[in-house]
């Protein structure tokens, strides 16, 4: 991993001090992110620049479309053909407006969406209206982000720090945008735990997704993780976006790490797949949590209806007010076949996703689908307060279509709740943080795959699949007359057979791997001798009582040592009191 530059991102991020005053502090990034896109641009196209003018004006003397011969001439993923560069900009002020925006124009269509999304026209005029732009300018063209200077990876690694600013001055988005790095540290090693030739051959190249790619942090942090991990190895980085500050945000990260920015997609994810049809060996998300999807409901539904298993709803569909497990559903799509190498996924979710919803619920079904398919090998329970904004309990699924032989049919739960350090600062809701100490004893434990407990209580946990299945049995019971008599059906299937009474109706949950009528034996008829099962409406159901599973029942005080408490501060008390009226 790059380390970053403190005295480049310090410099770049000075510019605010131009700003005050005419920019709110939230304001800020949107000046500066795309700035230092432009210079760094500006630097990587410079010793090309002569070149391509060149080849642009010999194509188009001939009338060949110039594009993929100034893509060979810069060798890179974009191009520049105007005969300006910001240095130039800077020796006619009068016209710097009109300049930059024609300098802008000319890039390649790529990166001209990367400023429409960062609305940088706007930010254009409102500098130029407070009469900023030719200094602004200016100061950019004295930082030197030649790629000789500054590498791809340290470039990133200087843009992330800019991207952090930014969202720590506009706090109440934080959350939107940011995955805490040393969750996605965590997630990024249960991943390629499995992986070894990611990890140790030379060269390899491997595919990474993110549905909700936000600014591209989780995406970012993964390919320097890797790399960290294994220096030659390669991902190659894929994502879509819903917010377009935060796409454009993501796609000017991906742009200056090298990656192909055709990969990054803007919309909604679940409503309008903009990588359709593409597979992934790996792939991260940190869905919103508790959003609801009624606007996209229609889309839903029509793709669940007309798709089926075909497509990614098949399975079932969750209650409109929460929307997370649609992504689940949508990353199981996106993983590749496992007759072509298979796949795996983490993705972060509330509580919510592991138990709402009864037997037969949209809820329970997708579950269901998960299970029984044998597609989740562990979820990992992480501390309160981790996210920027919300406070409450997360857990990391980690998802797999190629399962170890020793993991088949299994699910293993770990406890890391109790795995964190108190933050210097607080970040929004985020007080809490794992050290590298906790990602290290996490990774391992899931790696060991065994029971584990310490200090008497246990952190790892691992259950059949259909541990978590159940039955939901209807138990009817007769209704009766006035006299006390069942009263008998009269006609058709319920002639001469007890009719139920509704008012007495009643289900009980039986788990799966045990026999309903054994259950019904034993925990109904001894209280109900008359009752029985009514078969047709029976259902299962699926649900993860994950903190149930690491319950331990500690027995109360006794009762004469709470008295003997008592007693002790009813007598201190007794005595202020009488030193009060002495």
């Amino acid at each position: 991993m790059a380390t970053p530059n403190p005295n480049l991102s310090s410099f770049i991020w000075s510019v605010a001090d131009l700003l005050r005053g005419d920019f709110k502090q939230s304001e800020y990034g949107k000046v500066i992110l795309p700035f230092t896109v432009l210079r760094r641009l500006d630097c990587v196209l410079e010793p090309t620049k002569a070149g391509v003018l060149l080849e642009k004006a010999k194509r188009e003397a001939v009338g060949i479309n110039p594009e993929s011969f100034l893509l060979r001439a810069t060798g890179v993923h974009f191009y520049n053909t105007s005969p300006l560069d910001l240095k130039t900009l800077m020796g006619d002020q009068d016209h710097i407006g009109e300049n930059l925006r024609a300098y802008i124009q000319a890039f390649s269509p790529a990166v001209r969406d990367i400023f429409e999304h960062f609305e940088f026209h706007t930010q254009i005029d409102k500098l130029a209206k407070a009469g900023l732009l030719y200094l602004v300018a200016e100061k950019f063209t004295t930082i030197d982000l030649h790629p000789d200077v500054v590498s791809n990876a340290e470039m990133g690694t200087v843009f992330e720090e800019l991207i952090r600013k930014f969202a720590e001055l506009s706090n109440e988005t934080a959350g939107e945008h940011f995955t805490p790095r040393e969750v996605i540290r965590l997630m990024v090693n249960l991943l390629f735990i499995e992986d070894d030739q990611a990890l140790t051959k030379p060269g390899v190249v491997r595919s990474l997704y993110d549905p909700t790619a936000g600014t591209g942090g989780m995406l970012s942090e993964a390919g320097e993780h890797l790399a960290s991990m294994n220096p030659t190895a390669r991902l190659t980085m894929y994502g879509q976006e819903l917010n377009p500050e935060s796409y454009a945000i993501c796609k000017a990260d991906m742009l200056i790490k090298g990656q192909d920015v055709g990969n990054i997609v803007l919309g909604n994810t679940l409503s309008n797949d903009g990588l359709h049809g593409k597979h992934f060996d790996y792939a991260l998300s940190n869905p919103p949590f508790g959003v609801e999807w009624k606007k996209i409901e229609k889309d839903i539904r029509q793709e669940a209806e007309q798709h089926g298993f075909n497509g990614r709803f098949g399975p079932g569909l969750p209650r409109v007010s929460d929307g997370s497990l649609l992504f689940l559903l949508h990353l199981v799509q996106k993983m590749r076949p496992l007759k072509d190498g298979g796949s795996r996924f983490g993705i972060v979710l509330n509580g919510s996703p592991l138990f709402t919803g009864g037997a037969g619920s949209g809820e329970s079904e997708i579950r269901r689908y998960m299970l029984e398919n044998d597609l989740v090998e562990a979820i990992i329970a992480l501390p309160t307060d981790m996210f920027y904004n919300t406070g409450i309990s997360t857990y990391v699924w980690i998802v797999s279509n190629r399962k170890p032989a020793a993991r088949k049919g299994l699910l293993q739960l770990i406890d890391a709740s109790s795995f964190w350090q108190k933050m210097r600062k607080t970040l929004g809701s985020k007080r809490k943080e794992l050290s590298p100490a906790h990602i290290d004893d996490i990774t391992r434990l899931f790696g060991q795959f065994e029971e584990s407990t310490r200090d008497g209580v246990p952190i790892s946990r691992t259950f059949k699949n259909q541990d978590f299945g159940y039955r939901t049995i209807t138990v009817e019971r007769p209704e009766r007359d006035a006299a006390g008599n069942v009263v008998l059906g009269q006609k058709g299937k319920t002639k001469g057979k007890p009719l139920p009474d509704s008012s007495l109706r009643d289900t009980e949950n039986v788990p799966l791997g045990e026999d309903v009528e054994a259950y019904f034996q034993r925990e109904v008829l001894p209280h109900a001798a008359d009752a029985w099962i009514d078969h047709d409406k029976t259902k299962v159901g699926y649900e993860i009582p994950f903190n149930r599973h690491f319950y331990v029942f500690k027995p109360p005080r006794p009762l004469a040592e709470i008295d003997a408490e008592l007693k002790g501060v009813t007598d201190r008390i007794l005595a202020m009191i009488g030193g009060l009226t002495a």
